[in-house]
């Protein structure tokens, strides 16, 4: 009898597993580098060590001229450098071009293509599978073939349900062949068209748990949204403080110079009487020392100025307005003090609706409740059901195994369950009770920011009733200072005081004009701490802004 291994072999093309290699040895020999080793260039770039663990000094030497003996008032703001800005336009340079607002502009852009990815979670998804198989056994019997030779192939569509489950629809394709002498089809295919369906019934099943992620990602469109709003309401009350805060020290300093100026006729003053014998020399040192001690006060309200004109030009990022101290902003809208009433309890109502924070945590608490859900739905058993519906067919070609398969002459199904419970679920019940205390913590960060807010507005309300108060103080006072400067200048030149009165009175009238251009500033500030914590913004515009995407270059937000 012969030996059925011994029989005749299928004829072959090159062996696959041949080709296989050779792909493989061409592939590495593109290589340029051995898939084998680990380059220097495969940690990337190096930073020198020296940077890292040296740390250079400063030279702060500088050639320095010689100081005048005559104390000069300096200018530190020419006529000819000044820029003037408008409140409104300070707004709009900074919803235009400042970078925290453009980097926090991007975040809802971010977070609406993670929501569009969720979307997509359900998209059908084509696959095909193809597989090549030669097997060479020996056989103890000539009823199977040592030699077969198959080939695979299986397109296939699966549609994702939002119920958690799947449904896959495809049609695999076999041709085989094989060197058996009894084999009625050779070489013989055979086509099946199949549906699957996939459908958990416990753990993971339900609409609620598969749209999990969806839902997610919608709330952290909104918190991103309500994040991003947030920080544009921010930057306007900071263009706005800091805008009120170049006019307070622009102001400061003139009170400064005013200063300067007057202790400088008081030196003329105390000269004159000097050399016409009324006055002791005492009062001239006196007068020149109340010189330099202004000279003082000029130089330290000028380097504020500088200070605040930076801090407003930072938030406005405008081209024009570099960070140098040239040009300088010349705020040309006045503060308007009028007496406001305000009714704190409406105030709180409004800021508790417009404050994005709040919004920010209603919307995290909705996330809270969705996880609260999901790990309860993953610490319940994994119970599956499965159901495969399949029409066969077979032929000694394509073209008949399909018209055997739309003649529907062979079918078949199968039904499948799956159980799936751990022995302890102490795991998933842990994830159920982490969940509600962290919904349970929110809560508590949800009346703690509640009461933030409330205290917040009373607080603004209260500054702004106590402002009003002050100015008119201020403005009193102010007066007063004057009249008596004015009296103690007289009474110096008919030698009934001294220097050092006219002085003190000088300094009680800069701290008197200080004090109202404080109060009058303050009182604005206090207007816009009041439209912050309320969720607003100061003033009749409305401000719209759009998310920023940075692939474009047409995007930014806008005041109208």
């Amino acid at each position: 009898m012969n030996n059925p291994s011994r029989r005749a072999p299928l004829p072959r093309t090159t062996p696959l597993p041949t080709l296989a290699a050779a792909a493989a040895l061409l592939a590495l020999a593109g290589c340029a580098k051995s898939p084998f080793r680990t380059y220097p260039g495969d940690y990337g770039d190096d930073v020198p060590r020296q940077r890292l663990l040296e740390v250079e000094p400063v030279s702060l030497l500088r050639s320095v001229e010689p100081a005048d003996e005559t104390p000069v008032a300096p200018d530190p703001i020419a006529q000819e450098d000044r820029v003037e800005l408008a409140l409104a336009q300070a707004r709009a340079f900074t919803l235009e071009n400042n970078l925290d607002l453009r980097v926090s502009l991007i975040n809802p852009t971010a977070a609406g293509q993670n929501l569009r990815a969720e979307e997509a979670a359900w998209d059908a998804i084509f696959s095909v599978d193809a597989r090549w198989t030669e097997t060479d056994q020996p056989t103890s019997t000539g009823l199977v073939g040592s030699q077969i030779s198959s080939q695979q192939f299986t397109p296939r569509v699966s549609v994702p349900l939002r119920t958690g489950g799947n449904v896959s629809v495809g049609m695999p394709i076999n041709q085989s062949s094989n060197n058996n002498p009894f084999t009625t089809l050779d070489p013989a295919i055979d086509a099946d068209f199949e549906v699957s369906i996939s459908q958990p019934l416990l753990r993971g099943g339900g609409r609620e748990s598969a749209t999990h992620a969806l839902r997610v990602a919608t709330y952290q469109e909104g918190i991103e949204l309500s994040r991003t709003k947030l920080e544009v309401v921010r930057q306007l009350a900071s263009v706005d403080r800091n805008y009120w805060g170049v006019y307070a020290a622009l102001r400061a300093l003139d009170v400064a110079r005013q200063q300067f100026e007057l202790a400088t006729t008081q030196l003329d003053r105390s000269r004159r009487l000097y050399d016409n014998g009324r006055v002791a020399e005492i009062e001239v040192t006196r007068a020149e020392e109340g010189v330099a001690q202004r000279l003082e006060g000029v130089i330290q309200a000028g380097n504020a100025v500088k200070r605040q004109q930076r801090a407003l030009k930072r938030v406005m990022n405008a081209p024009n307005y570099t960070l140098d101290e040239l040009p300088i902003i010349w705020p040309v809208t006045d503060p308007d003090p009028v007496p406001l009433a305000l009714d704190a309890d409406d105030l709180t109502q409004t800021a508790m609706h417009r404050r994005m924070e709040l919004l920010e945590l209603e919307l995290q608490l909705a996330i809270d409740a969705s996880v609260t859900a999901l790990r309860e739905n993953e610490a319940l058993p994994l119970f599956t059901l499965d159901y495969t519906y399949r029409v066969n067919g077979l032929g000694d070609s394509l073209a008949s195994s399909v018209d055997q398969l739309t003649d529907k002459d062979f079918e078949d199904w199968s039904l499948g369950l799956r159980f799936e419970t751990p022995v302890t679920n102490d795991a998933a019940e842990a994830r159920v009770a982490r969940a509600v205390i962290d919904r349970l913590q929110r809560l508590a960060t949800r009346e703690a920011r509640r009461q933030s807010i409330e205290q917040e507005v009373r607080d603004a309300v209260d500054n702004i009733d106590d402002g009003w108060q002050r100015i008119l103080a201020a403005r009193q006072s102010a007066l007063l200072a004057g009249r008596t400067l004015a009296a103690e200048q007289r009474q110096f030149d008919v030698g009934r005081n001294t220097t050092t009165d006219v002085l003190d009175a000088a300094t009680r009238l800069a701290d008197a004009q200080l004090a109202e251009i404080r109060a009058l500033t303050d009182y604005q500030i206090a207007q816009v701490d009041l439209a912050f914590a309320t969720g607003s913004v100061l003033g009749a515009a409305l401000v719209d802004w759009e998310p920023y995407d940075p692939r474009a270059d047409d995007n930014s937000a806008t005041a109208q």
